[in-house]
């Protein structure tokens, strides 16, 4: 092989490996109830309005976090899509309900169209001055979200969910592609 083709081979799989190392960084839960406000990130809601695999795990991890500490607030973030009957944000508010967690504690964010928009637009929800947040979505996801929370002008840390076992790959490599996107393009 020629000397450009292993140089090149040697910079693709280094980047690969600072994108995978990134993702993975973010995967971790850090919340401790010190936060005030969290933002659910939404995610695909079912044709039949129940929430997605990987919408339900991040539901099914903010539940006990919001039960262990009752003092956070939640903003749950998502728009509705073409192709949802209702938005991701009425979805999970419904959801929280069900599982225990009181209507007066949540707030829903139902505009946004992507991750950017959902910090965006639930900022704007926090209390005047309120910047620490924690942010719930699947463990994949943390790191690029954290990042743009960041731009947003908020300090976050994470409740991290399962990411489901069906579209693990298949998530990651997109995620890392999106992390790719977010450096170069800044959303």
């Amino acid at each position: 092989m020629k000397k450009w083709i292993i140089g090149l081979l040697v910079i693709v799989v280094s980047i690969v490996g600072v994108l995978f190392a990134c993702v993975m960084s973010g995967a971790k839960t850090t919340a401790n109830g010190q936060a005030n406000y969290m933002i659910i990130l939404g995610a695909k809601v079912k044709a039949s309005g129940e929430p997605s695999l990987a919408l339900k795990e991040r539901l099914d991890a903010a539940v006990p976090y919001l039960k262990k500490y009752p003092h956070v607030n939640v903003i749950v973030s998502g728009g509705k899509g073409a192709d949802e009957p209702q938005s991701e944000a009425a979805v999970m508010a419904n959801y929280l309900i069900a599982h225990g967690i009181e209507a007066m504690r949540i707030v829903k964010e139902d505009e946004s169209m992507s991750t950017t928009e959902n910090l965006r637009y639930s900022k704007k929800l926090l209390p005047k001055n309120e910047t620490a947040i924690t942010l719930v979505s699947n463990d994949f996801h943390l790191y690029r979200a954290g990042y743009l929370a960041k731009k947003e002008g908020l300090t976050a840390d994470r409740v991290a969910a399962k990411t489901p076992e069906s579209v693990t790959v298949q998530l990651h490599i997109r995620e890392m592609a999106a992390v790719a996107k977010t450096w170069v393009v800044g959303e």
